[in-house]
């Protein structure tokens, strides 16, 4: 299936292996590759600026097989790393950067000035036509299907107000679980899609054998929105701790919340507190399962290799 998308990336299937907090990888990334898919992988998931370039080379090295491959920045205030890993990615190279929660402009100049795509998070026709004003290539529109962060329409409502409005390819994210989501989306007018869910079930995924199992045995009627990793609402698998938790913001935070000057702290400390909880979800075995989904893990019958996963959304 060829589209813009595939044209712009040089991919064989109009794909992007979402990029997931702690659960994306290189091993992810170059299975998709060698699948005929993009892969993107957030710059978070690595600590240091070192780590970050060596996962560029390895990426560097397995793309002589095909595909494509790219990073997430958070670009907002809440990234102390953010201006750091837009320099080395713009250094070292990649073919893609997707932005999230912040405005991209800074990323899009210096990314076009080496020839870097970028392709921007959205929610809403509002913000479309703002980073398509600002040059960026491609559009990611986040619709109400989406793990982790997602937005507020549908995806037909989403993706045919958005080609209807804007010039630039537009990629669906959210609500594709199956070959025939793929298509509804293409048929919608979408591009290509951005799928992430369903490979976090992958043998590649860099989590726990729980948390894989988990998007197995759970389905799209488990899927909650809480407030407790972020501070922006996020999709989450409700599990029994989930439950007990709760997914409001606690009543301090809602009130400190009201205070425009204290509203950014407020959020950077939700946000590094939400992180630590999911990174330990993620990473070893704990009764605090704070593990992070989209409603798409209702077609996740088994762990597979990226490379079967893949498979099912094309054949």
């Amino acid at each position: 299936m060829q589209t813009k998308l595939t044209e712009l990336l040089n991919i064989t299937h109009p794909i992007i292996q979402a990029p997931m907090f702690l659960v994306s990888n290189v091993a992810m990334v170059k299975a998709g590759m060698e699948s005929g898919i993009a892969g993107c992988i957030p710059a978070l998931n690595y600590r240091t600026l070192p780590e970050l370039k060596a996962a560029i080379h390895e990426l560097k090295v397995a793309k002589v097989n095909g595909g494509a491959f790219g990073f997430n920045l958070i670009v907002n205030k809440s990234n102390m790393k953010y201006k750091d890993q837009l320099e080395v990615l713009c250094k070292e190279g990649c073919d893609f950067i997707i932005t999230s929660l912040g405005s991209p402009e800074e990323t899009i100049k210096k990314a076009h000035e080496v020839g870097i795509k970028v392709f921007c998070d959205v929610t809403d026709l509002k913000f479309a036509k703002k980073v398509e004003a600002l040059g960026a290539d491609a559009i990611i529109a986040v619709n109400n299907q989406a793990g982790g962060h997602r937005g507020e329409l549908s995806p037909r409502t989403l993706i045919q107000e958005l080609t209807l409005n804007c010039n630039i390819p537009i990629i669906s994210a959210g609500g594709v679980g199956k070959k025939e989501d793929v298509d509804s989306m293409i048929t919608f007018g979408a591009d290509g899609v951005s799928v992430g869910s369903p490979f976090i079930a992958s043998v590649e995924a860099g989590v726990t054998d729980e948390y894989k199992q988990a998007c197995v045995d759970y389905g799209a009627k488990d899927i909650v929105m809480t407030e407790r990793i972020s501070g922006t609402p996020c999709t989450v698998i409700n599990t029994p701790y989930v439950q007990k938790t709760g997914t409001e913001q606690p009543w301090y935070e809602k009130l400190l919340n009201k205070n425009k000057s204290l509203k950014k702290w407020v959020k950077m400390m939700r946000f590094a507190i939400g992180m630590k909880a999911t990174e330990k979800a993620a990473k070893e075995v704990t009764y605090k399962t704070v593990w992070v989904a989209g409603p798409s893990i209702e077609y996740t019958n088994a762990i597979l290799p990226v490379k079967d996963i893949v498979s099912k959304l094309v054949h």
